[in-house]
């Protein structure tokens, strides 16, 4: 599936074409999705917000998730994706739970032929505020500045758009330096 080509208007960008990236915060209760155009340095929020699983069985939920994300791809055609990486909690049940739901997303974007970045919180913090022990409410005012944006997002999509965020930086160096794998076509990981 070929990714939309979206225009940017203005002086400096009147010939160029910006990428749409797609962030996704997995979560088997909600799970955030945000996306925006990058064009060099210039950001553009364009939409997000959270797919609810609701009550159900797993099997049940995860479907939810995938839907949904193919669901946003199909609306929005975004060019690429960006997924924050699962560490294990406290709790190994939840940390797996979790680890599901991001599968379900990955998969999501992956059966669209969409390639997917995957970063740590850390490097999503460092991205978007500058510092990878940032708090939540830090990442979400960051966001809502960095996107020009007239109130704040929910928790999950400003996660998510902080993830898009910080893979818009990321294709000019961040990704490269931490030595990020991409998801192509097929699962199969590549440099």
């Amino acid at each position: 599936m070929a990714g939309a080509q979206v225009k940017v208007n203005g002086p400096a960008a009147s010939a160029s074409v910006a990428t749409r990236i797609l962030g996704i915060d997995p979560g088997l209760r909600s799970t955030g999705f945000g996306l925006i155009d990058s064009l060099g340095s210039q950001l553009r929020y364009v939409a997000s917000g959270c797919i609810k699983t609701g009550e159900g069985s797993l099997p049940e939920r995860l479907k939810i998730i995938l839907d949904g994300v193919r669901e946003v791809i199909t609306t929005y055609k975004p060019d690429q994706a960006a997924v924050e990486i699962v560490f294990v909690n406290v709790n190994p049940q939840s940390t797996l739970l979790l680890g599901q739901a991001r599968g379900a997303a990955i998969c999501g974007a992956v059966s669209c032929d969409l390639p997917v970045a995957e970063y740590t919180a850390l490097q999503v913090k460092q991205a978007v505020v500058g510092h990878g022990k940032a708090a939540k409410e830090q990442v979400s005012h960051m966001v809502q500045r960095l996107l020009s944006l007239e109130g704040a997002p929910s928790s999950d999509a400003a996660d998510a758009l902080a993830c898009a965020i910080c893979h818009a930086h990321g294709s000019s160096g961040l990704a490269a330096m931490a030595g990020i794998g991409t998801r192509k076509r097929g699962g199969r990981l590549s440099a």
